[in-house]
């Protein structure tokens, strides 16, 4: 079973607010998280190449130390930061002739040789520990028994600590701020998209009928009170054109009913006149023609009337069945090989007796038109509603037609010849005379056979016509 269409209605309203408000909350998400994965790389490297050259300076700065003292003839002191930064002075073979005391007794740090006035540079772990990369410098030192090597190596542990510490910060904080900024924009987009929301809901009530609602303008001067402007200026421009149509019906409809009239009155005068079987023909013709144009031209004054708002009903206590009744004995009288079947059962509703007839005469004559051998002409109550069922066992409604058929001058099958066919309005004004009544007319989803299903609200017992 279909939900309801109010219900479709609020579904399609959720999905496309939530839509809007997901979108721009993950774009907004997606553009910060780039973002900051951007400025987080620029960061890590522009930090780690500040670290880098604090340890090539402080490497620097202590080799030399050392090659003064080397060059000065005295010892070189070569009492370090622990851990951090240990020295080596290698003689032209290679030995180590000096050392920090935290590598002492270790073999050269590097296999770097430079010649003398020269230095060199690599970054490898070393022997006394494995477990952290050192930055070594080798610079060459020329003394009187010879080039010696100066090794100082600069542990790279703070510049591995800093570098870990802004990529824990990047993987813990960017999906904590793509994820803030989202729901901050979720929320701002929704609070943005307030006054679009009043203006769907507004404009989903705005029909035929009541053409003169109009949008809700938000009081801030934006693009969205200019949208709701210019709708309201269309609004204005489709009701007076409306109403200028609904005028030229009525007009033009008030108009044709007496020179109809008048032809339908001289045809009878001729039909009595005792003619030849020609001229007979062509008069019979004139008379059904002119039957069948006064009843589009009611039919078009009656529907004038709805739009206008100017349909006066009566409010009369009716028996529906004494119509269906009425209705049944014409489709036999009319259509004698047209079986007929349905339970009727007493029913009393409020309305106007000449509206609701005519309700039943356009149901019966649809599903007579339709049929190919019976029709049914149900009636009974359900519940607190009187429900009215008129179907045939003639080709079923299509799925995508059981709402179409009610729009006005729709002709499902177009080959039908104009003698056997309606305008197109039958149902459309049934419907419209149900609804005034406060009752549905719908299309039942068969796959065989027709059926519409009329209900209207039973009468109060207790109620007293007016």
């Amino acid at each position: 079973m279909r939900p309801p269409a109010v219900l479709r209605g609020l579904r399609r309203w959720v999905r496309c607010r939530l839509g809007i408000r997901l979108r721009s909350a993950l774009a907004a998400g997606l553009v910060v998280a780039v973002a900051a994965v951007l400025a987080g790389a620029v960061l890590l490297i522009v930090s780690r190449g500040i670290l880098m050259d604090n340890v090539t300076a402080a490497a620097v700065a202590r080799a030399d130390q050392v090659v003064s003292a080397l060059n000065g003839g005295t010892p070189p002191a070569l009492a370090v930061t622990p851990g951090r930064t240990v020295v080596q002075v290698l003689d032209p073979a290679g030995r180590v002739v000096a050392a920090s005391a935290a590598i002492s007794g270790t073999p050269p740090l590097s296999p770097l040789r430079p010649g003398s006035g020269r230095s060199e540079w690599e970054t490898r772990q070393v022997a006394f520990n494995e477990e952290a990369s050192f930055r070594v410098l080798a610079t060459g030192v020329a003394t009187v028994s010879g080039v010696r090597t100066v090794l100082v190596a600069e542990s790279l542990d703070t510049v591995d600590d800093a570098t870990e510490a802004i990529l824990a910060a990047l993987l813990a904080g960017m999906p904590l701020l793509a994820l803030v900024v989202g729901a901050a924009t979720f929320v701002f987009v929704g609070r943005t998209l307030r006054p679009v929301e009043a203006m769907t809901r507004r404009a989903a009530t705005i029909t035929a009928t009541n053409l003169h609602a109009r949008l809700p303008v938000p009081v801030a001067e934006d693009e969205i009170a200019a949208l709701a402007a210019t709708m309201n200026t269309m609004l204005n421009r489709i009701e007076t054109a409306s109403a200028a149509q609904r005028r030229f019906v009525a007009d033009a409809s008030h108009e044709l009913r007496s020179p109809l009239a008048t032809i339908h009155a001289n045809a009878d005068l001729l039909a009595a006149a005792g003619l030849a079987e020609a001229p007979a023909r062509s008069v019979a013709r004139i008379h059904r023609e002119s039957a069948r144009m006064a009843t589009l031209v009611e039919d078009l004054l009656l529907l004038a009337r709805v739009d206008d708002g100017a349909l006066r009903l009566r409010r009369d206590e009716v028996d529906l069945d004494d119509l269906v009744y009425a209705e049944r004995e014409r489709v036999a009288v009319e259509r004698p090989g047209l079986r007929i079947e349905g339970e009727v059962h007493p029913v009393r509703v409020l309305g106007d007796p000449d509206q609701l007839h005519r309700v039943l005469r356009n149901l019966v004559d649809n599903a007579v038109r339709h049929a190919r051998h019976g029709v049914i002409i149900s009636l009974g109550a359900v519940g607190a509603q009187a429900e009215l069922v008129v179907g045939n066992d003639g080709p079923a409604i299509a799925a995508g037609d059981r709402e179409r058929i009610f729009d006005r001058f729709v002709r499902l099958d177009d080959s039908r010849s104009r003698q056997e066919g309606g305008a197109g309005l039958g149902l459309p004004i049934a419907r419209d005379i149900a609804s005034a009544h406060g009752g549905t007319l719908a299309a039942d989803a068969l796959a065989d056979g027709a059926s519409l299903r009329l209900r209207l609200p039973v009468a109060d017992p207790h109620s007293r016509s007016r």
